[in-house]
């Protein structure tokens, strides 16, 4: 199978099944000297570990990370990280019935299609299970980028048509909720429709907002290697994302030139800035050095209760009804998935932009 190695020289491979032994990437190019350890990961894991809320698989996971490779004494060494996360609560009988027919919205009939053959316990390496591995090396990308003073602000800006007031934004609520919200009247109103949702046996989707803060200036290429276009491959990549957007998105479409243009402007200290953000900060595929603001559009969950029309390996026509442990919504759990994502292709790319100019390569090996 091939495809499940990301990036250039800050590159990382995701291996292993929902319902298998365990699950893990390996990280390869991250510098030596970084100072790591297991729970610097784990913070990270446990914003996407499973039963913490009602609105999360109530699959109990500890998602406990351990270091494998690649870190000595408490730095990294500039040697391959390998990280795992053992699988301990998996119910394999929940999916014994789904081997015979394909179930709505998964990857079931895409993967016997393409191999012939597919692990139907708990969907395998289309599982959400897989982004362990994303969130593992998201944690690392994180580190380094915020050592140069690179941050993030990622948090649900919307579930279903309950959306996120700019009124009332206050960040520091996204920990005061499961829906990872930064507006406490939005987050009941969200929990409310959930709710309802739930009680009809369905599930929802809702959009994530991811805002990198920090980002110098010349970041990316401007043809086929854009920092937006790799944005988007990185987090299109995530099995649940439908839609991607930077800046005003799709809005530009009802735009004009003159209200969608960011005039350029001396900023107090001096420095060229702009007046507006409306290229989300990224121009010609590069970044300008204001905040990079990028949205991803999570489908509903697609394991429902309620009855669904399907057709079997045999060719025939049935229904269906969903069992097993499954989220009524993805999308706070696909917070720091997306982040981690961010995080990776900026890595990648800041490394990658070293040997772009002369005077630069002469100042770091002087």
């Amino acid at each position: 199978m091939a495809g499940s190695t990301l990036g250039t020289l800050f590159k990382i491979t995701t291996w292993g099944e929902s319902h298998g032994k365990g699950v893990g990437v390996v990280i390869d190019g991250c510098p030596a000297g970084l100072s790591l350890c297991e729970a610097d990961i784990q913070k990270f894991l446990d914003r996407r570990k499973p039963g913490q809320s009602r609105y999360a698989t109530p699959r109990k996971e500890d998602d406990a990370v351990e270091i494998l490779s690649g870190v000595f004494e408490g730095k990294t060494t500039g040697t391959p990280i390998s990280l795992v996360v053992f699988n301990r609560n998996q119910q394999s009988k929940d999916y014994s019935e789904i081997a015979s027919y394909y179930r709505p919205g998964h990857a079931d009939y895409t993967f016997d299609q393409k191999y012939g053959f597919r692990d139907y316990r708990g969907g395998g390496r289309s599982s959400g299970r897989e982004t362990i591995g994303r969130v593992a090396a998201g944690a690392v990308a994180v580190k380094i980028l915020n050592e140069l003073g690179i941050t993030f602000m990622t948090y649900t800006k919307s579930i279903g048509p309950i959306a996120v007031s700019s009124d009332r934004f206050n960040f520091s609520e996204v920990t005061k909720n499961p829906l990872y919200m930064p507006d406490a009247e939005a987050a009941e109103n969200a929990e409310n429709y959930l709710d309802a949702c739930m009680a009809e046996l369905n599930s929802s989707g809702g959009i994530v907002e991811c805002i990198v803060k920090g980002m110098p200036a010349g970041i990316g290429d401007p043809v086929f290697e854009k920092l937006n276009a790799n944005l988007a491959k990185a987090v299109m990549s995530i099995g649940a994302v439908k839609g991607f957007e930077i800046g005003d998105g799709f809005d530009v479409a009802k735009a004009t030139g003159k209200n969608n243009n960011d005039a350029f402007i001396l900023g107090e200290d001096g420095r060229i800035a702009k007046a507006t953000n409306h290229a989300g900060g990224i121009l010609g595929g590069m970044s300008d050095g204001s905040d990079i603001i990028l949205r991803a559009a999570i489908k509903p969950t697609p394991s429902i209760a309620a009855t669904q029309r399907t057709v079997n390996q045999s060719g025939e026509e049935i229904s269906v009804n969903i069992k097993g442990r499954h989220d009524p919504i993805i999308v706070p759990r696909a917070v720091v998935v997306v982040e981690s994502m961010a995080a990776i292709t900026i890595v990648d790319a800041l490394f990658s932009n070293m040997n772009a100019r002369m005077d630069m390569l002469k100042k770091f090996y002087s």
